[in-house]
């Protein structure tokens, strides 16, 4: 492993590290206190969104945040494959794909127990990771921040329809709608409309994050895989077999993009999650879709107590 580097204030960050999976380079760093040369408490293992422009970066603010608070638990912050600095495969991703690049990574790379913190409709990939877990268990609990609305994850989609989608954007015309869609202009749009409370929340930082990180047009099969659908499945029974105990971090005005779950109030969000995880608790917070970026400072202090008592 590399030796680390201190940033700025807060934290210390490992460069950008590799391993391979699969034949595949994938990206990793780890995040620790910045007075030591590890953390301490359960290590945290974050999985980032998939859309235009995202991959670990999303969870930046959050790592500063966590070290501020002086939490002093590591990070362990991967880039999923078609993501970062990861290598972008022309493929078809699914949840099971990244569950067993994450389960190699917990395995090969980690080597003991995290808590997992999903970003919204990753959550997919959390559950195919729960499933993984035989014999030695590596998952202590999940914090499931923002996840998708109860009708997105109970309605499967035909396979059909996703291989169609999946054609359509693997087309000339897929790569078009990219390079629209990475336009900066867009980008605010869009996180404006859909993923952020407060307008002003979308700031240049955001911007800028997304535009980078959809520079490499191969980035675009990723984005592409997820809106196609992949990941759509009736994942009911799955969740009510997840043991760990999990926290549901939803927001004050949460929101869907999908019409099935248009209707859905937050409050319902919670009581149908919580109707189906074995040990499931919630909390409402401040914030939209993506609390760990637009209200970092508050999502630290929601997750932290149950972060810390799965750590003692």
């Amino acid at each position: 492993m590399q030796s680390q580097t201190s940033a700025p204030g807060n934290q210390t960050v490992s460069p950008t590290q590799l391993y391979t999976w699969k034949g595949y380079r994938c990206a990793y760093e780890v995040q620790t206190p910045p007075d030591a040369s590890t953390g301490t408490g359960t290590p945290l293992l974050l999985i980032h969104p998939i859309g235009v422009g995202l991959s670990r970066h999303f969870w930046q603010r959050f790592g500063r945040e966590w070290y501020q608070a002086e939490h002093r638990n590591p990070i362990y912050n991967p880039d999923l494959l078609g993501c970062g600095n990861s290598d972008m495969p022309h493929v078809t991703y699914t949840p099971e794909d990244w569950a067993e690049q994450l389960q190699y990574f917990l395995q090969t790379v980690i080597q003991q127990p995290v808590i997992l913190v999903v970003q919204g409709a990753l959550f997919p990939v959390a559950i195919a990771l729960t499933q993984l877990q035989t014999g030695t268990n590596l998952i202590r609990g999940l914090v499931l921040s923002g996840p998708p609305a109860w009708p997105v994850m109970t309605k499967a989609s035909k396979p059909w329809q996703q291989r169609l989608s999946w054609n359509l954007f693997d087309s000339p015309l897929g790569i078009a709608f990219f390079r629209y869609a990475r336009r900066p202009q867009f980008l605010r749009s869009f996180s404006t409309k859909q993923l952020f409370d407060r307008t002003e929340a979308v700031d240049q930082e955001w911007v800028d994050m997304l535009v980078q990180g959809a520079q490499d047009p191969a980035s675009r099969h990723a984005v592409f895989a997820f809106l196609a659908g992949f990941w759509r499945q009736n994942y009911e029974q799955a969740i009510a077999k997840i043991q760990q105990p999990t926290l549901v971090v939803v927001g004050e005005t949460a929101s869907s993009i999908s019409r099935s779950g248009k209707q859905e109030t937050p409050d319902q969000r919670i009581a149908d999650y919580l109707a189906h995880l074995p040990q499931g608790r919630s909390l409402k917070m401040t914030g939209r879709n993506v609390m760990p970026y637009e209200t970092t400072t508050e999502f630290v202090q929601a997750i932290a107590p149950f972060v810390q008592e799965l750590s003692q």
